[in-house]
């Protein structure tokens, strides 16, 4: 008996925004011009933060960083999406995403300082803090989703995990439980090319990883992560869809132009000719120069708009070592067992400074 087609499958791909800044006006959604100065203003604040959060980790002044450089257009355009009735659950990247969110800066970096302040959440927030276990988020989620669904709610669940995360068993356990229960949860995938060190071309044969969702029957989509307006469309889309009890894997093509966390070195494993031409399809020049096609931006609008991050970051980063200043650090030493270990307790005394037998 000859073999029949038992499932055929397509992906869609979308993109809005060409990296030259042109727009296809057909796909360009319909955003008024103060939310597209937000856009912008998040992902360029974003970006000088990192630096500025590099910085303060190579004086000695935060613990890891893992920047988002280049990252800023899949997740500012994504989170904007959000209703406010959403919640957003992250993996450790997602610093344009929390700022869209109104996370405060110093907040971040206190996470980046250790301390547990910098994690905090609530209800009113609707913001899951980070989660650093690869993929695990996921299941997160797919659980905040059900329950959403399960309460009948109009809202929907938005995670966020990198391409490393689909080679993990908790990302396929998590779409496939959200298949199966209707959870309102969209994946969003940043294909940002690498798994700290690890290219995409050896992390899986698969074409796109957007077609993974077909395993899990549900849709699956691929947008251009650096174009932050076909980001935001197709998000927006597939939180409609997944209110409706309809989960959607999105995969966004982007690519992490900065360091994996402060303690990589991406030119052991990165070859320049690649970097420079992702450097041509940079999401924050790209939004740029459409809205200085649209005359929404022009050289002293970004001036002022740069000042203005400038005296924010500064003001954000003094909370943040004043924050530092008043944690009693010795305090992590308390919580570790209930009654303290020998062990413990004589890290504690190394760490006063007091000589113990």
């Amino acid at each position: 008996m000859p073999r029949e087609t038992a499932y055929e499958l397509s992906i869609d791909h979308v993109q809005v925004l060409e990296p030259d800044g042109s727009v296809d006006a057909e796909l360009e959604p319909d955003l008024s011009e103060d939310d597209l100065l937000e856009m912008y203003w998040t992902m360029k604040r974003s970006r000088r933060l990192d630096e500025r959060a590099i910085a303060l980790q190579r004086r000695g002044e935060l613990g890891t960083y893992a920047p988002a450089t280049g990252q800023e257009a899949a997740q500012v355009g994504s989170a904007h999406a959000l209703a406010d009735e959403d919640w957003m659950v992250t993996s450790f990247r997602e610093t344009p995403a929390y700022l869209a969110r109104g996370t405060p800066p110093h907040m971040l970096l206190w996470y980046a300082m250790g301390m547990e302040e910098g994690s905090a959440t609530t209800r009113e927030s609707r913001n899951m803090p980070p989660s650093i276990p690869v993929g695990s988020q996921a299941l997160h989620g797919a659980g905040l989703g059900w329950a959403q669904e399960i309460a009948d709610e109009d809202a929907a669940s938005l995670v966020y995990f990198g391409d490393g995360a689909t080679s993990e068993g908790d990302v396929y356990e998590a779409t496939n439980l959200a298949g199966v229960f209707g959870s309102h949860t969209v994946f969003l995938c940043q294909n940002n090319q690498y798994a700290i060190s690890v290219p995409r071309a050896k992390q899986t044969r698969a074409e796109t990883l957007a077609q993974k969702a077909a395993a899990a029957g549900i849709e699956g989509v691929q947008v251009d992560g650096n174009d932050v307006l076909g980001t935001y469309a197709v998000v927006r889309d597939a939180l409609e869809s997944a209110r409706e009890g309809d989960p959607v894997f999105v995969e966004a093509l982007t690519y992490r132009r900065s360091l994996h966390t402060t303690s990589d070195d991406p030119s052991v494993y990165r070859q320049e000719e690649e970097e420079e031409e992702w450097e041509a399809r940079d999401p924050l020049t790209r939004f740029e120069t459409y809205l200085r096609n649209r005359d929404t931006l022009d050289d002293d609008r970004i001036a002022d708009i740069e000042a203005s991050i400038e005296d924010d970051l500064r003001e954000e980063i003094r909370l943040g070592n004043e924050g530092r200043e008043a944690v009693d650090v010795e305090e992590m030493f308390e919580y570790a067992y209930e009654t303290p270990i020998p062990e413990v307790e004589r890290q504690r005394a190394a760490f006063r400074g007091e000589d113990r037998d």
